[in-house]
């Protein structure tokens, strides 16, 4: 009998019952296709169709597709129905998630639904399929006693991927300057059949073994995590190239010292790389019911051997992770292989790994900074540790990352075949199901009754826990379980000058909410008018911290700007809603007291990264680890730092002026210093000694510059990790003149912290010659001038003693705005009379002299300049070198850069690193000069 299909399509086989069906007949539909334009696989093969149809009676409607492998008219000679609708059926099965409109209510789907671990992208889909009444059957959750998963294209993932990766190797190490065997070999897609893919690697493999690998590359090794299906279809591939295997302790002696005419494999298994976090081992059964209690060593002890990592391993929520952010920093740094023989034609690998392949193609999951799939279209990126970025190239900074989520599809044929195989024993159990019949109605298989994700509109109960995680994430506020889109908050206290440079530069993420809060609420809303989206509010921390805490619960950074005394209380307030706080200044004790506090909470609170302390640590880190690397010592560590008004605008008796309170300034002047020379330990005492310590500086011969100690340096000679430095000194830079003009100051005791009774703001009126004469014990106030110009000069033993102060304004008939203690009332004064004028720039100047001593006995000085001048109406140069990398800290944060928990400092290659190369990108550069003896 002859029929014509809803296609179109002529079919003179089918017999008329087979076609129309019986009341008894079952009726399947397997669904077209739509996720992806390469999407070609089918979950049910011809082959299969045929056995359904023939021996089970099978209905088969197969809805019609051009773009599926196999074509229309095998299915049709296979007994299958070719037609649009599909309704009819009451079992349909797919192969990807459907789109929500195209859910056919109160029928039984078959899918990968990618709903499991409440995948935000498909909770929309979750909630159809929950609203229609639809009984949801994954094939993830298809698994046997064991836990094993029985339905899965696992082993054409491993195969597809193997091929790909090894084709972008030959693309990487081509843009590296290495032309490979492995260029020979093209992406998946390109072959009709896996057969035809192993005989191109196998023909790569002939050549590797011919001894035609660059010398320079050196050995490479391949990591293969896992040792599932992925991972087995991986190591078929991989087996087709001249290949030995290796335990993991082997890993580093093959990756120094091994052949270059064969590639080195080993296949980790969780018990190479799991470890209970207390007291070590591992126990499978502990880890499968609480991973949460395991870390992961995969990165210290087995990646920084691997060239190539292929993950092809199941990543549950709260297990640990194979690589983090942080790991990559680490990992992508520059490889130290002299042995290897290298030349400008023949360079050496920016590091050893090359490739990932995770062909888990689970973003953020065990490769952390795999937050994206890559496609067929685009099967690769570069991942820039350092930028915490990724390209769409081959050329340039960074590891090749293929992550593609439908690898199998590349081989559609054979996956097909794959996969219905696997599927079939359990289709005549589902095709008894009916939707709308209660679940507990059926008899399924445990396999079956496992993967139900939903049933009569309700998750069932073993994954009920969905809808706790879709709680969890959106009550999640840590970068750690943040979606690539959902919104980051970030609360700025203070709006000072630092400010706006800091909130410029997290303003260009549009995923990120910004609140600016000030007790000067007209500089907040300044702030807020200039960025739009920006909040202002009225916040001052010390009258309120119940409403402050209110406001810091709600963010998950907090960036405190505010004076370094008042940085511990809000730390505990951060501590207490488990929100990162990041801070430009100076560790003190209260804070580092919160430590384990910190940890505890599981937050990071990171100090020091403004200019100094902050920029000063990252370019003295990056020079000591680099010498230290190379077989260095450091013998000597020099520092001085400032900020100066440009040479043009120094025209005063302190050669200084402010672009913000002056206190901190004047305050250290009468600090006690402490410093390390030739191994002997120097002590300042406070009170005005400082003044009377600073030595000329001429290593930038066209600034007249001095310096002086600043604070205890001896200190850093173990937090740089320099114990047996005999010289260790950070100082403060300022102009030539301006110590002998401020112990003029001193001397008079203007910079006295402690309360003065005639500067008691409700006394009597004075004015600043009033006051000067006060200082000096002049009962007399009405002294003739000229006299008492002498008597300052007298007094001070100073012949600039008088200048100083006439042209600071000091002598002069004018009132005091009484602050209560010398040093506040000088501090208001100078803000005023001193202050940086919008027309005028400011100068930032940084120095570190670096002696070193080498293997060879040469010993070197190294400098290192950061100058940096402010932009006339724009960003002063302080905002600019406080705020931005302040600003770049805290944004390492929020992208999970930075997972370090507890007092953190800006010591480590994985922070200064990226931090210095950002840097440089906002126009922040330094240089360095060198001399030998």
């Amino acid at each position: 009998m002859s029929r014509i299909l809803a296609n179109g399509i002529k079919n003179c086989n089918i017999p008329t019952n087979r076609c129309y069906g019986t009341k008894s007949q079952k009726i399947i539909a397997v669904r077209r296709e739509d996720q992806s334009v390469w999407e070609r696989r089918a979950p049910l093969s011809p082959a299969n169709v045929k056995r359904l149809v023939s021996k089970e009676n099978v209905k088969v409607i197969v809805q019609p597709s051009n773009r599926r492998a196999y074509p229309m008219q095998a299915y049709l000679n296979a007994g299958a129905i070719v037609q649009e609708d599909i309704s009819e059926a009451s079992v349909i099965f797919g192969v990807k998630q459907v789109p929500a409109d195209q859910l056919i209510p109160s029928k039984t789907y078959c899918m990968f639904s990618h709903t499991i671990k409440a995948q935000e992208s498909n909770m929309p889909l979750l909630d159809t399929i929950l609203e229609k009444n639809i009984r949801l059957i994954d094939y993830e959750k298809l698994m046997d006693a064991s836990g094993q998963r029985v339905v899965a294209f696992g082993k054409y993932a491993g195969v597809a991927g193997m091929v790909n990766i090894l084709h972008g190797i030959g693309l990487r190490l081509l843009a590296l300057g290495h032309h490979t065997p492995f260029m020979h070999i093209g992406p998946a897609h390109n072959y009709r059949n896996s057969s035809m893919a192993r005989q191109a690697i196998r023909d790569a493999g002939y050549e590797i073994a011919l001894g035609l690998m660059p010398k320079s590359i050196g050995p490479l090794t391949f990591v293969f995590s896992g040792s599932g299906n992925v991972s087995q279809g991986a190591q078929e591939v991989f087996q087709e190239l001249p290949c030995e295997y290796v335990p993991p302790e082997m890993l580093r002696k093959v990756a120094e010292h091994g052949s270059p005419n064969k590639i080195y494999g080993c296949q980790v298994r969780r018990r190479h790389h799991l470890e209970r976090k207390v007291g070590g081992g591992f126990d499978p059964q502990e880890y499968d019911e609480h991973p949460e209690r395991y870390i992961s060593t995969f990165s210290k002890n087995i990646a920084p051997y691997a060239s190539v990592i292929i993950n092809g391993i199941y990543w549950a929520v709260d297990s640990p992770k194979l690589l983090t952010i942080p790991d990559a920093k680490h990992l992508l740094r520059p490889a130290n292989t002299p042995w290897l023989p290298t030349s400008i034609g023949a360079p050496a690998l920016p590091h050893r790994m090359l490739a990932i392949c995770d062909i888990s193609a689970d973003p953020g999951g065990s490769i952390e900074f795999m937050n994206e799939c890559t496609t067929i279209d685009t099967p690769f990126c570069l991942y820039d540790a350092d930028r915490n970025k990724d390209t769409k190239s081959f050329k340039g900074p960074g590891v090749l990352v293929c992550s593609i989520d439908n690898m199998p599809t590349q081989l559609p044929t054979e996956s097909t075949d794959f996969f219905g195989d696997l599927v079939f024993p359990f289709i005549m159990n589902i095709l008894q199901s009916d939707a709308e019949r209660p679940l507990d109605q059926h008899k399924f298989m445990p396999e079956v009754h496992g993967a139900i994700i939903a049933s009569n509109g309700k998750l069932t109960p073993n994954f009920e826990y969905i809808q706790d995680l879709r709680q969890q994430s959106n009550r999640s506020r840590h970068k750690s379980d943040f979606e690539n889109d959902q919104l980051k908050k970030v609360l700025v206290l203070g709006a000072g000058y630092v400010s706006t440079p800091l909130v410029e530069y997290l303003h260009r993420e549009k995923n990120c909410a910004i609140t600016v809060a000030s007790a000067l609420k007209e500089q907040s809303d300044e702030i807020a008018h200039k960025f739009p989206g920006v909040e202002s509010l009225y916040v001052n921390v010390l009258d309120n911290e119940d409403s402050l805490s209110e406001l810091i619960a709600t963010n998950d950074v907090v960036v405190s700007l505010l004076p370094y005394n008042l940085h511990a209380g809000i730390a505990k307030i951060c501590i207490e809603n488990k929100t990162h706080l990041v801070t430009a200044s100076y560790t003190n004790d209260d804070v580092r007291s919160l430590h384990e506090s910190a940890v505890d909470a599981g937050i990071t609170i990171l100090n020091e990264v403004g200019l100094d302390p902050g920029i000063d640590h990252l370019l003295a880190m990056e020079c000591i680890h680099e010498v230290q690397k190379s077989g260095g010592k450091i013998e000597s560590f020099v520092s001085y730092c400032g900020g100066l008004p440009a040479p043009e605008f120094s025209d005063n008796p302190l050669r200084y002026k402010f672009s913000w309170s002056p206190r901190g300034a004047l305050l250290n002047t009468i600090s006690a210093a402490r410093y390390l020379s030739k191994g002997q330990i120097v002590e300042i005492n406070g009170g005005g000694d400082l003044m009377s310590s600073t030595r000329d500086l001429d290593f930038l011969p066209g600034f007249n510059l001095e310096g002086f100690p600043n604070r205890d340096s001896t200190a850093y000679a173990n937090l740089y990790g320099i114990k047996d430095a005999l010289t260790v000194l950070r100082g403060t830079l300022r102009y030539k003149g301006y110590s002998e003009n401020i112990k003029v100051l001193q001397f008079l005791g203007l910079i006295d912290p402690n309360p003065h009774p005639i500067l008691h703001p409700k006394g009597p009126d004075i004015t600043w010659r009033v006051l000067i004469c006060n200082l000096l014990g002049l009962e007399d106030t009405n002294i003739f001038y000229e006299n008492l110009k002498s008597l300052i000069t007298e007094r001070t033993n100073s012949d600039n003693a008088v200048e100083c102060l006439e042209s600071l304004g000091l002598l002069e008939e004018c009132g005091v705005v009484k602050m209560g203690t010398p040093l506040d009332t000088l501090t208001h004064f100078l803000s005023t009379k001193l202050k940086l004028e919008p027309h005028e720039r400011d100068l930032v100047i940084l120095r570190h002299d670096v002696g070193i001593r080498w293997p060879d006995n040469k010993r070197e000085i190294r400098g290192i300049n950061l100058v940096v001048y402010g932009d006339v109406n724009g960003y002063s140069a302080m905002a600019k070198t406080v705020g931005y990398p302040t600003a770049i800290a805290t944004k390492m944060i929020l992208d999970g850069e930075i997972q370090e928990r507890g007092i953190v400092h800006p010591f480590t290659s994985e922070i200064y690193r990226p931090m210095l190369s950002r840097l440089k990108l906002e126009g922040l550069n330094s240089s360095e000069t060198s001399k030998f003896f």
